[in-house]
């Protein structure tokens, strides 16, 4: 499992959200690739679309299953990972570095934490120190 980064929010969706200014980072938890498999296929929303906290905007598609990816922010979407289209795998080798999908300018830069119910941890994974 990989190491949980500081700097990280998480929703429910098993989404993380990296906030630098008024630009978030959006990826998936490595709890949510473990849980797939291998990942084949992924569609991610296209620069200059908008995207509401909440709603699918893309897809990851997995030897397993297929999964809506959820914007976890609301704005408008100023790049996409091409790394990760051109090699899915990369989603699920380092989904905090490498393998994140696409960046977000916040809709609403002072509300950034309201989007979504961001957590400090993501859902299924468990700290190495309480165990």
């Amino acid at each position: 499992m990989s190491e949980l980064p500081d700097d990280l929010r998480y929703s429910t969706e098993h989404e993380w959200v990296r906030v630098d200014g008024s630009v978030a980072r959006v990826g998936v938890t490595d709890f949510a690739t473990s849980e797939m498999g291998d990942i084949v296929y992924v569609s991610l929303p296209t620069v200059g679309s908008s995207v509401v906290a909440g709603d699918a905007c893309g897809e990851l598609e997995s030897t397993k299953s297929v999964s809506d990816i959820f914007a976890p922010v609301s704005g408008v979407v100023t790049s996409v990972n091409d790394a990760a289209t051109d090699d899915p795998e990369s989603i699920g080798d380092d989904p905090y570095g490498e393998g994140w999908l696409f960046d977000v300018e916040l809709a609403d830069h002072d509300a950034r934490e309201r989007h979504v119910e961001f957590k400090t941890r993501p859902a299924g994974e468990v700290d190495d120190d309480a165990r």
